[in-house]
């Protein structure tokens, strides 16, 4: 027959879904409550607390001094008693005794503090419980039932838990009531002091995700990938897939038959209209696919290294609003959706503007070769401005005219890039190579900074920013505010670049579309910040303030980690040429962005100086190593990991 305490245990564990030993450990630490209460213990002493949870026995064990003469029950013991419980112990020994009586003998309030303590326990780890079981489910699907709702948020019941939907993640224009039944994504399960706190949302981009993951067994199972969602929340959603394996159809496995799947989604999601798309490695098949339901005439991109990436693209007179939708939607999802920034025209505005600017190359070459074509040109726009018909050969003939007017402005647009592409190489190539080996969480700077500065990938890539464009490292730091932009300043003259890293911190980098010369630095010893070499002579840069090293002719350096707005020419120039710009580069800076006080330089050079990257070998990591200050006598070196 199970004894009481048992039934107690059982029943408690499949009332709180616990497990016994949690329980057992919440009676154990009301036990030792109790007594400390009864007995008047302090914390110094040790208590402890055995429970049998199959017979319901209850044993005390009490830390107490071995004397010769009791005078405290509660803190000594005899020495024969002592030696019942420890055959070794001696006058003056710490021993743990078991307290006599055991529960029998507690109080009312002794009671009491064991059931609010136990209570405590068991609450305690029935919120640790729920908190893991929830936060493995963040990123998933649940179905809820709604509890409560206000104009704040709704608050659903999980069963043994509630979680909340704020506002801002509902569906524009749902509206539920008490006792309804809701499928909603675990956005976020954070911990509080009144158990998990989870929060839900049905206008996540990663439920429409979710929602086909689950209505496609192709894509659950790995045979069609989810490319990219863009999604404005109850009203459209643009969805690119593509196929893994050979001979299926990726769109047709996302719609099913009869549009069965996709409509089971649109259902879900309060009828919002979903566009299923084939991703293309093509952008400019992509793009067009991306516009869908237009259609489109022609793309013509233009990937400019400073401003970004753009995409122009014709669409027919009839097809222009269909293309742009209601207030900008359909471009702006085929935006989010492709990575590009897309330009819309329609084909007689495209041929407005090229006949506007016929006397501007490259389009007065068209306009000389070709007068022809202009002139019947001229003819069919002048017909259109007068409201007469237009045939549809006519039509075809400004698509063509459109067409090629847009292919002479793409190549003189790809010659521009070409050269700011040689530019930004030649002044790559004055920067250390092992820069852009070096991540940007190197630099010492806030974690917000760095969070900002993520997509430019490595210190490299942000020094070479600084002296081709500033532009975009400013609109990156613009949701940090404060002094960020002169933070990152400081950071870059404070970093030494090593002249050796390990494979494991080497960032892979992109092949430069024009090549531009750079000699690799040789060798030099870890002490050495920057290498600048040519045919005959080098220059060795110490980091701790010394004299600089020369062999045999001295030859200007270039200066990585100090920044300053200008263009580099990628020829190479004589010694007294580049004598005079290393001259006029120091005046720049001090101009520019080198308005600082001496005391400044001075702290921030003795900085570089305490401080320097190097590859342990024993560790098999980078390590920032610091000198200690002059005040103090030894000249050892501090090693911690970065």
């Amino acid at each position: 027959m199970r004894s009481e305490v048992e039934i107690a245990f059982n029943e408690i564990s499949e009332l709180r879904s616990l497990s016994r030993d949690v329980v057992l450990e919440a009676l154990e630490s009301a036990l030792v409550s109790a007594y400390r209460r009864d007995a008047g213990a302090s914390a110094a002493q040790a208590v402890e607390v055995n429970v049998d949870a199959n017979t319901g026995r209850v044993r005390i064990f009490v830390e107490k001094e071995v004397v010769d003469e009791v005078q405290n029950l509660n803190t000594e013991v005899d020495l024969e008693k002592a030696r019942y419980f420890d055959p070794e112990a001696n006058i003056g020994d710490m021993v743990m005794v078991q307290v006599e009586g055991t529960t029998k003998k507690f109080g009312r309030i002794a009671a009491q503090t064991a059931k609010q303590v136990i209570l405590q326990k068991i609450r305690e780890a029935e919120r640790n419980a729920l908190f893991e079981e929830y936060v493995d489910r963040e990123g998933d699907l649940i179905t809820a039932t709604v509890q409560n709702v206000n104009a704040a948020m709704i608050t659903v019941s999980l069963g043994r838990t509630e979680a909340m939907l704020p506002r801002n993640q509902q569906i524009p224009g749902e509206r539920y009531k008490p006792h309804d039944k809701l499928r909603a994504y675990v956005l976020e399960v954070k911990k509080s002091n009144r158990g998990p706190q989870i929060v839900m949302s049905r206008s996540h981009r990663n439920m429409l995700r979710r929602l086909l993951e689950y209505e496609v067994p192709e894509i659950f199972n790995g045979q069609v990938e989810i490319k990219n969602i863009a999604r404005e929340p109850g009203q459209r959603s643009k969805v690119a897939v593509a196929a893994l394996q050979e001979g299926i159809d990726p769109v047709g496995a996302c719609v099913g038959m009869r549009g069965i799947r996709i409509q089971n989604i649109v259902k879900e999601l309060h009828d919002e209209k979903i566009d299923v798309i084939e991703w293309n490695v093509d952008h400019e098949a992509f793009i067009a696919k991306a516009l869908s339901p237009a259609r489109v005439s022609g793309v013509y991109l233009d990937d400019d290294p400073d401003a970004g990436r753009t995409a122009v693209v014709l669409v027919p007179d009839d097809q222009l609003s269909l293309a742009i939708g209601r207030e900008g939607q359909n471009a702006r999802l085929a935006a989010k959706l492709t990575g590009w920034r897309i330009d819309i025209k329609s084909v007689s505005e495209a041929v407005q503007e090229a006949l506007a600017s016929l006397g501007e190359p490259p389009l007065a070459e068209i306009a000389t070769q070709d007068a022809e074509a202009v002139a019947e040109v001229t003819r069919i726009m002048e017909k259109k401005i007068a409201n007469k018909a237009v045939m549809p050969e006519e039509y075809q003939v400004l698509n063509r005219f459109a067409s090629r007017v847009e292919k002479a402005w793409q190549a003189q647009r790809e010659k521009a890039r070409q050269a700011r592409l040689a530019e930004i190489n030649a002044v790559r190539a004055t920067l250390p190579e092992n820069a852009f080996a070096l991540p940007v969480n190197t630099l010492d700077l806030p974690d917000e900074i760095i969070e900002a500065l993520s997509p430019m990938d490595n210190v490299g890539e942000i020094m070479l920013r600084f002296l081709i464009d500033e532009s975009r490292l400013k609109r990156l730091l613009s949701g940090v505010g404060g002094d960020s932009l002169e933070r990152l300043r400081d950071a870059l003259d404070q970093i030494v670049i090593p002249d050796e890293l390990p494979q494991s911190a080497v960032v892979p980098q992109p092949k430069p579309e024009a090549a531009a010369s750079s000699t690799e630095p040789e060798e030099t010893p870890v002490a050495a910040a920057a290498v600048a070499e040519s045919e005959d002579e080098t220059v060795i840069l110490s980091v701790f303030g010394d004299e600089d090293i020369v062999e045999p002719k001295p030859a200007a350096r270039p200066k990585p980690a100090r920044v300053a707005t200008r263009q580099v020419e990628p020829d190479v120039e004589s010694e007294d040429e580049s004598e005079d710009e290393e001259e006029d580069l120091d005046a720049l800076l001090s101009a520019e962005g080198g308005k600082k006080s001496k005391a400044k330089r001075k702290s921030r050079k003795e900085r570089q100086q305490r401080r320097q990257l190097v590859f342990d070998e024993e560790v098999g990591e980078i390590v920032a190593k610091r000198r200690r200050k002059g005040s103090r006598r030894r000249e050892e070196w501090e090693d911690y990991e970065i």
